[in-house]
């Protein structure tokens, strides 16, 4: 039995990468689980709960790599969750070395208080990484538009030319929402970066007056924060650290399907960074695909129904719940690796991506002058009122197609356009940097509120 994925999966590198999966190995996740019990075990000797010379025996033997996995694994299936062999096995390797403090191991604790604590571990370890990566992409993505940001190039609406924007414009849109993730990170942290400890029905009845101060030194000792009330079956918690990597996710995935259609070969603006292998076909010499965006698009189209289970898991029975909580064991790490790993992927592809400004302005030209009538018609619709001028400038550029010319020559052969537009100022208006209203002040405000 897996709790947490495969460890050493094929596809594992690929959707997860090395740093995320460390945190949740089967390994991680009872270890995790035994850093509550040393931590249980030294917050009850030190307040007086157990003896005090119980804690070293029991926080020896809190070490993963002591411990059968698949013996874990299978008490697991008779005892409902890896908590309870754990338990089991871990106070008989203390039993073996200090057979009384064996009879102190989990001392008012119950098996989701440890369950929960260790996921609440990793997850301050995955955050770690999570906030490092988003604080990587944000630097990158803040240089590329402060680099970009004067770097003409087809706004696309619809899958159509549009009009002009800059590339810089784009970046910094991606920008503003990583950004927001940032924040959502930071602003969530409090919330779930907390102890889970309340025994077997909330009420840390089994240790009588000394509940909060065992429960106080415990979270001290973990360092994390001490709720208001122990959450069993309230798991906003988690289900919030769920969908706030699922909204991230999905910002990955938009930046991804904009990289991998600008890497078309008909558009050629931008690349994920070239590799030994990177992106080759298995029969296609010429072939430089989009591998990383595959990547990320499938985390993004994976993680929503991750996030549905989390959510859905929320309605629970009582003070514990059944199955629901049961469904985060495997949803909600699969979901962190996703996310985690479609995330540091993208940093690599920012990081190195290759923007192609040629390219950019040849794809400008590539209508002929049309991505710039709405410019023109705009100029003339202060002379001639915007309904004659929409009319006007639609009639030429339906011309331009049949006729296989420049708009801006079709326009200047206009007795109409000549009226308002002399050819210096008809020149002007097919400049698409003249035409990209306040690109630049909009990636200005996006740089001026990035935190560093």
């Amino acid at each position: 039995m897996t709790t947490q994925g495969n460890d050493t999966g094929l596809f594992g590198p690929l959707f997860h990468g090395p740093a995320i999966g460390a945190v949740f190995t089967d390994r991680a996740h009872l270890q995790g689980m035994l850093d509550f019990e040393a931590a249980l075990a030294r917050a009850e000797a030190k307040t007086g709960v157990i003896p005090a010379d119980a804690a070293g025996p029991i926080a020896a033997q809190c070490d993963a790599a002591l411990y059968d996995l698949a013996a874990i694994a299978e008490g697991a299936t008779r005892g409902g969750n890896t908590a309870i062999p754990l338990i089991k096995a871990l106070t008989a390797r203390v039993a073996a070395k200090d057979k009384s403090a064996a009879g102190f191991v989990h001392w008012g604790a119950t098996s989701q208080d440890a369950m929960d604590t260790g996921l609440v571990l990793q997850l301050h370890a995955a955050v770690a990484l999570i906030e490092a990566d988003l604080a990587k992409l944000s630097a990158n993505l803040a240089a590329l538009a402060q680099k970009h940001r004067q770097t003409p190039m087809v706004g696309r609406t619809w899958l159509q030319h549009a009009l002009p924007i800059t590339f810089g414009l784009k970046v910094a849109g991606w920008l503003d929402a990583v950004e927001r993730h940032r924040a959502r990170i930071v602003e969530l942290k409090p919330r779930l970066l907390v102890l889970q400890f309340g025994g077997a029905a909330g009420t840390l009845a089994a240790l009588g007056d000394k509940g909060l101060v065992v429960a106080e030194a415990l979270a001290a000792d973990l360092k994390l924060g001490l709720p208001a009330t122990p959450w069993h079956g309230a798991r906003d918690r988690v289900v919030e650290f769920g969908t706030a990597l699922a909204l991230l996710t999905g910002t990955l995935g938009k930046m991804a399907r904009d990289i991998a259609l600008l890497m078309q070969t008909d558009v050629a603006e931008a690349f994920e960074p070239a590799g030994e292998g990177k992106g080759g076909s298995s029969t296609m010499p010429h072939k430089r695909n989009p591998v990383v965006a595959a990547a990320v698009l499938a985390a993004a189209t994976r993680v929503p129904h991750l996030a549905g289970s989390l959510l859905s898991g929320m309605v629970q029975e009582h003070e514990r719940g059944l199955g629901g909580w049961h469904a985060e064991w495997q949803a909600l790490p699969e979901l962190a690796q996703l996310s985690a790993g479609a995330l540091a992927q993208m940093v690599e592809v920012i990081t190195g991506l290759e923007v192609k400004p040629e390219q950019m302005r040849a794809n400008l030209d590539a209508t002929h002058g049309l991505i710039m009538a709405e410019a023109v018609a705009m100029a003339l619709g202060a002379k001639l009122g915007k309904q004659e001028a929409h009319h006007l400038v639609e009639a030429a550029s339906k011309r331009a197609v049949a006729e296989k010319r420049h708009l801006r020559d079709v326009l200047a052969q206009e007795r109409a356009v000549l009226q308002h537009l002399d050819n210096a100022v008809l020149e002007k208006l097919f400049d698409p940097l003249g035409y990209t209203g306040v690109a630049t002040a909009l990636i200005d405000r996006v740089l001026a509120a990035r935190r560093p």
